[in-house]
């Protein structure tokens, strides 16, 4: 039995550090439910220790967001995955996450969905493509369909060049600066919202999807 466009559901699942994609999410979520679909967030869990978290002065999470697991993969149809860099990767907060989806694997429970991605780096050229690519490993061994954002909804914006931000054909992205004092930049906030809105029309064109 397919799922008709109007009732699939999205995940936008993340780990924010410092907030910065916490707010790419929200202006994601915003993309995603102005076509009508209905998205809902969650973060990924702390692996850090609080005193850990207290030097480097991380604020705290917010606990209205409830937390991802895997059972999240099965509940859904369609995810967009958001975490900061760490070397041109995941940290690792996001893969304790999906090192502990095995069984959602080896089911296949999560296979046929679809997924983009959004992030955050330091710099410019502190891994706003590599990460979302090392990435596509991870969807593609749990037969999740990559979604890419593409130039084609938002060719002015990212080839924009009058002022310095984050976001490629790969997603969404903000720049954080090494200190994570640099905040979304507006455009990097509009950027987030069509990312969402074109990802939501990509998911309306593939329904009715299986449910199981």
């Amino acid at each position: 039995m397919g799922v008709k466009w109007n009732e699939m559901e999205v995940a936008i699942i993340y780990y924010s550090m410092y907030g910065h994609i916490a707010k790419l999410a929200q202006s994601i979520k915003a993309g995603v439910e102005s076509q009508g679909l209905k998205a809902d967030l969650y973060q990924i869990r702390e692996t850090l220790p609080q005193e850990v978290l207290d030097k480097m002065q991380a604020p705290p999470k917010d606990e209205s967001i409830p937390y991802a697991t895997p059972q999240t993969l099965l509940d859904y149809d369609a995810f967009l995955f958001g975490f900061p860099t760490r070397y041109g990767n995941q940290p690792a907060q996001v893969r304790a996450f999906w090192d502990a989806t095995g069984q959602v694997w080896a089911a296949g429970g999560a296979h046929g969905k679809i997924a983009g991605t959004f992030f955050s780096t330091a710099s410019l050229g502190g891994g706003q493509e590599t990460t979302a690519l090392s990435f596509v490993t991870t969807l593609t061994h749990h037969g999740i369909a990559y979604v890419p954002f593409g130039y084609a909804k938002a060719f002015a914006q990212l080839t924009s060049t009058t002022e310095f931000r984050g976001g490629s054909a790969w997603g969404a992205g903000t720049i954080a600066a090494g200190d994570g004092s640099r905040q979304p930049s507006a455009a990097e906030l509009e950027i987030a919202k069509i990312q969402g809105t074109t990802f939501a029309q990509f998911a309306k064109r593939l329904a009715p999807l299986p449910r199981e």
